[in-house]
C-alpha cells in the first residue's frame, strides 16, 4: 500500500494525502477526516524514511514576471502566492524588467531552485519552439498566449482575456454613446503584443461600425510609462486634429491620458471620454473615476495555479482559458448631447 493507493482511494491528490501527513492547516476538515479514514481502512504506515526523502526535495514553483512597475501584474502575484502556499508548494518569484527575457530567466531560476514549474506573467507571445527547450518543466503563461508564435497548443497552458475582442468590446461603448472621432492611446501597433492586439480590435471595431479609421488619432507611446502617455495626448491635442473619445490599451496609459486632458484645459467626460482595459484599483480614484473593462485578475491567477499544479502532480493536461472582463462603468465617458 502506497501513498498513491491512499490517493486513489479517497478521490484526492498524492499532495493532499501528503498534507494531511505532515498536519498542515490548510486542509478542509471533511478532507482531513476521509483522508485519516482511507489512511486506517487501506492499513497504510508512512514510511518516515521515504518522507523525509520527499520533504527533501523542491516544493518550488516560480513565478516569472515581466516589467516591475506593472502594478495589474502585483494584483496577481498576491493572489498566486497565497494560491501557491495554501496547495503545499512554495513560491519563488523573480521580476525582470520589459526588455529582459524571461524565459532564459526562468531556465536559469528553473536549475538554481530546482523548480517543479513555471508561471509566467506579462511574458512574449511569440516563443518559438526552439527557445522553449530552455525549460524542461512545465509552465503557464498568465496574462497572455502565444499569439504570433508557432508553439504547439498541446505544449503549454495560458490564461488570458481575448485582447482583440476586448478592445473592439471598448470601443463599441463608445460608439454606442455617439462618439465616431475616437483616439487610441498605446505603446506600439506592432509589437507582437498586447499593443497590437488591441490596436487590431480598435480597428476592427471601427470598421465594423462603419467609421474610417484617422491615422492622426493615434497616439504611440512607444512604452507604458506615463510620461510617454501623457506627453502623446498633449501633442494629439496640440496638433489640432478633433476628438470627442479616447480609448487606451491599459488603465496606466488612460490616468495620464486624463492629466493631459485636464492639463490643456478639456473637461472629462464632457470635452473626451476615456475608456481602457485592466481594472486597476488606483483607477477607481482618478478623477473622474475611469470607465475600465476589468480583468479578472485574482480568477486568472487562480486558474494558472490549478493548472501547473495538475501538471506537475499528473492530473491534468495543457490547455488554454479565455476568461471575459466586466465593464466598470466610472464616470469618464458621456453620450454626445445629440445621442
Amino acid at each position: 500500500m502506497t501513498i498513491k493507493d491512499v490517493a486513489a482511494y479517497c478521490g484526492v491528490s498524492v499532495s493532499t494525502v501528503s498534507r494531511v501527513l505532515n498536519d498542515h492547516p490548510d486542509v478542509k476538515d471533511d478532507v482531513r477526516q476521509r483522508v485519516r479514514q482511507a489512511i486506517t481502512e487501506c492499513g497504510y504506515v508512512p514510511n518516515n524514511s521515504a518522507r523525509a526523502l520527499v520533504l527533501s526535495r523542491s516544493t518550488a514553483i516560480g513565478v516569472v514576471s515581466r516589467g516591475v512597475d506593472n502594478p495589474f501584474l502585483s494584483s496577481l502575484i498576491r493572489v498566486l502566492s497565497r494560491q501557491i502556499h495554501q496547495l503545499g508548494y512554495t513560491m519563488v518569484l523573480h521580476q525582470i524588467a520589459t526588455q529582459d527575457d524571461e524565459v532564459q530567466a526562468a531556465a536559469v531560476l528553473q536549475r538554481e531552485k530546482k523548480l517543479l514549474g513555471v508561471i509566467f506573467l506579462g511574458g512574449r507571445f511569440n516563443y518559438t519552439e526552439q527557445e522553449l527547450r530552455q525549460l524542461t518543466v512545465p509552465f503557464v503563461c498568465c496574462t497572455y498566449t502565444n499569439t504570433f508564435g508557432d508553439l504547439d497548443r498541446d505544449a503549454y497552458s495560458s490564461v488570458s482575456i481575448h485582447d482583440e475582442r476586448e478592445a473592439e468590446k471598448a470601443v463599441r461603448y463608445l460608439v454606442h454613446h455617439g462618439h465616431r472621432r475616437i483616439a487610441v492611446l498605446l505603446d506600439d501597433p506592432a509589437d507582437n503584443s498586447i499593443g497590437q492586439l488591441r490596436f487590431q480590435g480598435y480597428r476592427r471595431a471601427l470598421e465594423d461600425c462603419g467609421i474610417d479609421y484617422d491615422p492622426a488619432l493615434a497616439v504611440i507611446t512607444g512604452d507604458y510609462a506615463l510620461s510617454a502617455a501623457y506627453d502623446g495626448v498633449c501633442r494629439l491635442i496640440d496638433s489640432g486634429v478633433g476628438f470627442t473619445a479616447l480609448m487606451a490599451i491599459s488603465d496606466n496609459l488612460a490616468i495620464a491620458a486624463i492629466k493631459a486632458l485636464t492639463d490643456r484645459g478639456l473637461s472629462v467626460p464632457e470635452d473626451c471620454s476615456v475608456i481602457a482595459i485592466d481594472g486597476l484599483d488606483i483607477s477607481a480614484y482618478t478623477v473622474p473615476t475611469l470607465t475600465t473593462l476589468c480583468q479578472p485578475a485574482a480568477e486568472m491567477a487562480r486558474e494558472s495555479v490549478q493548472m501547473l499544479i495538475g501538471l506537475i502532480e499528473g492530473t491534468g493536461v495543457h490547455r488554454h482559458r479565455l476568461v471575459e472582463t466586466t465593464l466598470r462603468p466610472g464616470g469618464s465617458v458621456a453620450a454626445l448631447a445629440d445621442t
